[in-house]
């Protein structure tokens, strides 16, 4: 059977939001399928198994997620200091909010890869990968702080994004963006 790459897509994205709205546990072909309003039996198609559509879900949603080319150049066309890492934080508040169910699901995949190895290694494979190259943008575009403040900005801002998208009613009155500014402030030296 011949494979329609947009009808991958599609589905992997069902996936996903499937993962979001109803957990691991509701992950079934059919969901699957009705997610992505295509018929019954389509995912079966696509996927072999549950780990796969599992494993291709946690290779995409880091597509889902990623900043757009121009916000990379841009970033890099600026001189490095506290002002574009303050913009970049902003940027990646605004993508994980505007992508609520891309960043849900992503935690749902890291907790279904404590109970499944196979997919715990596609993860550590693709955040590893992601890490690093976040870290190398970082001190190879000679940012403020170096590995140190990277380190600290990535933990901040996903317990942060964590936080302010599975419990934002404990934060009610909560100005992110202000204390984005403060993490950056405090992290970043001038």
């Amino acid at each position: 059977m011949r494979e329609n790459p947009e009808r991958r897509t599609t589905l992997v994205n069902a996936v996903i939001d499937v993962l979001a709205d109803a957990g691991a546990r509701k992950l079934t072909f059919r969901a699957v399928d009705e997610r992505a309003g295509v018929p019954v039996g389509t995912a079966t198609n696509y996927f072999p198994n549950r780990d796969a559509m599992l494993a291709q879900a946690a290779a995409h949603v880091h597509q889902r997620l990623a900043p757009r080319p121009e916000v990379l150049t841009e970033m890099a066309s600026r001189p490095p200091g506290r002002e574009v890492v303050r913009w970049g934080m902003h940027d990646l508040y605004a993508r994980v909010s505007a992508d609520r169910r891309a960043y849900l699901a992503l935690l749902e995949l890291r907790l279904e890869g404590t109970r499944r190895p196979e997919l715990g290694d596609v993860l550590l494979d693709t955040i590893g990968a992601n890490i690093r190259a976040n870290l190398e943008f970082h001190v190879e575009g000679d940012y403020p702080g170096g590995v140190a403040a990277f380190t600290a900005l990535y933990l901040a801002m996903t317990g942060l994004l964590t936080e302010h998208l599975t419990l934002p009613a404990a934060w009610e009155g909560t100005e992110f963006d202000a204390v984005i500014d403060d993490i950056v402030d405090r992290v970043i030296p001038e």
